[in-house]
């Protein structure tokens, strides 16, 4: 049978389940050109803003490595040491929603078929930023883009209305997504800030709103390491730092471990995955919990900006997998996303080797009506 690489998520077409995420990768015209002309089905734009944005002096981004012998972590480059993550304190495009209006056209007009999301933001708390919220919407879909990415999820925005501390409150979540979806005609997808205990009750609260998808993982709040000769931080300006944001391949198993959470509680909602993909052994898992499509960033960085190579791997990687799943009938993605969604259980429901004498943690219940026998009971 043939292969088919095409998915519909959110009512969209996509040539395969890959894009660029919200980035450095696609902080421009000329960059997104060249994600499409290298293979990705899809980008999502660096996020629009409306308010004015400058970033820190110097580096904006780096990337630690590891050496095999030690596990010594470090932005050093040296040689042998293999990937370990990123690490940056950018903020959103600081090029105004004029800018990127005419670019978001001329994109759309050189690859009618390829799609591009807005990335929005605006900030949150009153009628003048949902207003702002809405106006990104409504230009950027007029400008052509084919959906709207909204970013509950930058940890270190320099508004404390803004980016994760949206998506860290379940209030706000459902809010903006109602407000933008009141103005939307083409889907609406919010980016999820992992820096929170039950990520699912924020995801809940943007299906609330109207939200056609949840995106997830952004990077996680974290500051570089301290450099032991000369006990300044790795990345600093005059000497100090502020959280920043960290991933690849070291957010891998906690990205997929958010992305569980709210695959289960939502097996019927659409999701897109992130973190720490550079080969398709990495995005089957994510498919496999139950994403339709998955975004890379840090790979691509450090793959001529916008990541030709990686895409061919990944392209190659899903058409050798449903080749040796042919006799199983498989033909795409969604022949087999979510097969490993519910093997994500309770640490309680995991068998043990004398599972009569377990009880969940607690001592054995004593008596007939024993308060502790009814909580095992209920856990159950």
């Amino acid at each position: 049978m043939p292969i088919d690489r095409s998915v519909d998520f959110t009512g969209i077409r996509f040539e395969n389940p890959f894009l660029l995420s919200s980035a450095p990768p696609t902080e421009s015209e000329s960059n997104i050109l060249r994600a499409f002309e290298a293979g990705w089905a899809g980008v999502v734009t660096k996020t629009i803003g409306l308010h004015p944005v400058t970033n820190v002096v110097g580096a904006k981004a780096k990337f630690m490595r590891t050496s095999p012998e030690d596990a010594y972590v470090s932005m050093k480059k040296r040689p042998g040491a293999a990937l370990h993550s990123s690490w940056n304190w950018e903020l959103i495009s600081d090029k105004t929603l004029d800018w990127w209006l005419p670019r978001i056209r001329r994109i759309k007009q050189a690859f009618p078929d390829r799609v591009l999301i807005a990335s929005i933001m605006a900030g949150s708390g009153n009628d003048k930023e949902l207003q702002n919220w809405q106006r990104l919407a409504r230009d950027c879909q007029d400008a052509g883009a084919d959906g709207l990415e909204l970013n509950f999820s930058c940890p270190h925005m320099d508004r404390r209305d803004m980016g994760s501390n949206i998506g860290k409150d379940q209030g706000l979540c459902s809010v903006v997504t109602e407000a933008v979806k009141e103005v939307a005609r083409v889907p609406v997808w919010c980016k999820l800030t992992p820096a929170t205990a039950e990520i699912e009750v924020e995801a809940g609260a943007c299906f609330r709103g109207g939200a056609d998808a949840i995106v997830s993982s952004n990077t996680f709040p974290s500051i570089p390491l301290i450099d032991p000769d000369t006990l300044e931080f790795e990345i600093n300006v005059d000497g100090f730092v502020s959280s920043g944001g960290l991933g690849g391949p070291a957010i891998l198993p906690l990205s997929l471990a958010k992305m569980g959470q709210m695959t289960r509680a939502f097996p019927d909602k659409s999701f897109s995955g992130i973190g720490g993909i550079s080969d398709f052994s990495q995005a089957l898992s994510y498919i496999l919990l139950g994403c339709g499509t998955v975004q890379v960033c840090t790979a691509a960085m450090l793959d001529q900006a916008v990541g030709p190579n990686v895409i061919k791997r990944l392209l190659a990687g899903l058409d050798a997998f449903l080749e040796r799943h042919a006799a199983d009938g498989w033909t795409r993605v969604e022949d087999f996303r979510g097969l490993r969604r519910d093997r994500i259980v309770a640490q309680s429901e995991i068998r043990r080797p004398a599972a009569a004498e377990y009880h969940s943690g607690y001592e054995a219940a004593e008596g007939y009506a024993s308060p502790q026998s009814d909580q095992v009971a209920a856990e159950r």
